[in-house]
């Protein structure tokens, strides 16, 4: 499935291509629960969960938890350069 432009809202990606998105950068899902993804790095993990109005990410680091959520609304750009940067 070919992204939209890196510009678009995640609003106006078809599932399939947010998933693709996704694996293409490492994400691994879930398989009792697809709205769920894991990201593991060498510093960091996170888990993101597609909800209805946005990415809902949690961070997992030397004990300590972040969570952020990003608005469907913010381009794919933008959203990828945040959740990837890590907590």
């Amino acid at each position: 499935m070919r992204l939209p432009t890196p510009d678009t809202p995640l609003y106006n990606h078809p599932l399939p291509a947010i998933e693709e998105w996704l694996r293409s950068r490492g994400c691994r899902q879930d398989q009792q629960n697809p709205s769920i993804w894991y990201l593991y790095t060498n510093d960091w993990e996170a888990e993101l969960c597609l909800d209805i109005e946005d990415i809902r990410v949690r961070y997992g680091q030397g004990g300590r938890d972040v969570l952020r959520a990003f608005p469907y609304s913010l381009a794919r750009v933008d959203v990828e350069n945040a959740i990837f940067a890590g907590p």
